[in-house]
């Protein structure tokens, strides 16, 4: 009971601590708009069911044209911090999920995020997102095998210990640094954590608590910077807000057996999103070597 005390003081201190330099920086000079605001809800009920928020918003901001690509990355951050901290506070203290459990996979996140961004920033994101599609097409299927009872599973647990939490850790200490790098936490720590046994409710305040206490460290240096589009990142947020608290109750009140197939479609969903990424890169790149220089990326890279 008092390290989740400890972990929802800390949440409360982040939001208002954001909130703060938000205000700082100019937010009660802004007015937004009906689109953002509808995009803050939607994405945002959808977050809170485990799918994320980053691409749905990247692909409605883009149909739009509303946005920068450059201020991009810092409203996302910027606009779904108080969402997320929202989610976090929620089912922190309505779920049930073991103490040490939730804080060694809280600070393992942020730990990746702070201390192995720079090793993994390295490699090219192309060649990380595809492995990352790979590993969760792989896992959905297991965990589809298992819920259909043609292999052993677990599912029911509220928490780990022992080589399994030490298993859990270490991948969710990969995936905030992944974060660092546009891939997102819920999905691949929502399958790693159900296929360790874990109920997959439980598995919500982990992922949230993991993106709340890293996202006003990130929303707060783009702010800082100015590459937000402040009235878009307040539309996120004002909508978001009443999207979370909508979607929170339908998730805590849906059936186990549910919830599992909906970690599947959750994981399958993102796997795509991360192929299409780098299809759609690719064609950007070979695109602009057509244009420059007459040769396509195949020729290029023999």
């Amino acid at each position: 009971m008092i390290i989740k005390t400890v972990i929802l003081v800390a949440m409360w201190i982040s939001a208002a601590g954001y909130s703060v330099w938000w205000y700082l920086h100019r937010l009660t000079r802004l007015r937004t708009n009906a689109f953002s605001l509808a995009v803050g809800a939607v994405t945002n009920f959808f977050d809170t069911l485990g799918i994320g928020s980053y691409a749905t918003t990247t692909a409605a901001l883009r149909f739009r044209r509303s946005i920068r690509d450059a201020d991009l990355p810092g409203t996302l951050n910027a606009g779904h911090c108080l969402p997320v901290i929202v989610q976090a506070l929620i089912f922190i203290a309505s779920v049930n999920v073991g103490a040490v459990t939730l804080f060694a996979m809280i600070a393992a996140a942020v730990f990746g995020a702070w201390i192995g961004a720079s090793i993994v920033s390295g490699l090219p994101v192309r060649i990380v997102r595809f492995a990352m599609a790979a590993a969760l097409l792989v896992a959905a299927v297991l965990f589809a095998m298992i819920n259909l009872d043609i292999l052993p599973g677990g599912g029911t647990a509220t928490d780990l210990s022992g080589s399994r939490l030490a298993i859990a850790v270490t991948a969710n200490a990969l995936f905030g640094v992944l974060c660092t790098i546009g891939i997102g936490l819920y999905a691949p720590c929502l399958i790693t954590l159900s296929l360790l046994g874990m109920n997959p409710l439980a598995a919500f305040p982990i992922m949230m608590g993991s993106g709340a206490l890293l996202m006003p460290i990130a929303g707060g240096r783009f702010l800082a910077t100015g590459k937000v589009d402040q009235k878009i990142a307040l539309g996120l947020t004002l909508g978001g807000i009443p999207g979370v608290l909508i979607a929170a109750y339908l998730v805590k009140s849906m059936p186990l057996s549910l919830l599992r197939w909906l970690v599947i479609g959750v994981v399958v969903y993102t796997a795509v999103q991360l192929l299409r990424t780098n299809r759609s890169e690719r064609r950007h790149i070979s695109g602009a070597l057509v244009a420059a220089s007459g040769t396509t990326l195949e020729e290029y890279t023999k």
